[in-house]
């Protein structure tokens, strides 16, 4: 049995704990509100990006892209973005048993984040470029990760790049997402990026005709790029509120578990003293009968 003495370093050890994890819990949600509404405002203009590249693309002939080949053969290059640090719940968790069920033998891994390297470096997969992002992603980053894919699959070794990333949709919720990214979708399935909706009945509707200055080789050919840096860019966004989200969540249940020990420790060492105190008032009681 735990004396008074061992409940009151425990009560002292995990007092210090619940400030750490209460300090950890502020920050992140200072952190979180920014990164929620970067994410937030992000939204409409990669949609609105999706539709215009859609409705543009299906008005341009036969306009075709080395972005837009598909591919029968080659591998396929799974990019993972994680966080850098812990302490997020199973934020990280549900992103890499999604990775896990990717096949190694066929499978090319690009890392996004500290965690991701790890899980490749871990289960021995084939690595194909790692990279870091800021705690408040800039474009520089995305557009970095971007003209890397961009590059890759331009070489015509691989049939497939897709994003694994966390997606925000609340505080509370997070979900693990993979997203093709390249080859970009033909011209009646544009991909409606971060909402997962496609553009086909809009395209269908849409009976706008466009013309092009100097042609739409040259202004899709630039379009295509400046859309996937964005996307990577959006990719990040949601990647990050939902790291903050997480580890927000995750802090305050940590405290809240600490306050919870604490009193229950408390109330423990309050029975042991009030126990030590009765034996010592029966010890006096007997040897004041003993001797009187």
């Amino acid at each position: 049995m735990a004396s008074t003495r061992d409940i009151r370093r425990r009560i002292k050890s995990v007092k210090n704990t619940a400030q750490i994890t209460k300090a950890m819990q502020m920050v992140a949600a200072s952190k979180m509100r920014r990164a929620q509404q970067t994410a937030l405002a992000g939204r409409p203009y990669a949609t609105l990006m999706n539709q215009m590249l859609g409705e543009v693309t299906a008005n341009s002939g036969d306009f075709s892209h080395d972005l837009m080949e598909k591919r029968e053969t080659g591998k396929t290059v799974l990019v993972v973005i994680s966080t850098d640090k812990g302490l997020c719940g199973g934020l990280n968790t549900n992103l890499l048993r999604e990775a896990s069920k990717a096949d190694a033998d066929t499978t090319i891994f690009v890392a996004v984040g500290r965690k991701a390297s790890q899980f490749v470096a871990r289960t021995k997969r084939d690595l194909s470029a790692e990279f870091t992002y800021k705690d408040i992603p800039e474009f520089t980053d995305a557009r970095a990760v971007s003209k890397y894919l961009q590059e890759l699959y331009l070489e015509g070794e691989v049939k497939q790049i897709d994003v694994l990333f966390t997606n925000f949709v609340s505080t509370l919720v997070q979900h693990a997402e993979r997203r093709t990214f390249l080859p970009v979708g033909e011209i009646t399935g544009i991909e409606a990026g971060i909402e997962g909706e496609k553009s086909e009945a809009k395209l269908e509707e849409s009976a706008l005709e466009f013309q092009f200055e100097p042609g739409a080789a040259d202004v899709l050919g630039s379009l295509l790029p400046h859309y996937l840096n964005y996307q990577v860019y959006q990719f990040l966004l949601e990647s990050k509120a939902s790291e903050h989200s997480a580890r927000m969540v995750a802090m305050k249940s940590a405290t809240d578990n600490a306050n919870g020990m604490i009193k229950d420790l408390t109330l423990e060492y309050n029975k042991l003293r009030q126990a030590s105190i009765t034996n010592e008032l029966l010890e006096i009681t007997s040897a004041s009968l003993a001797v009187g």
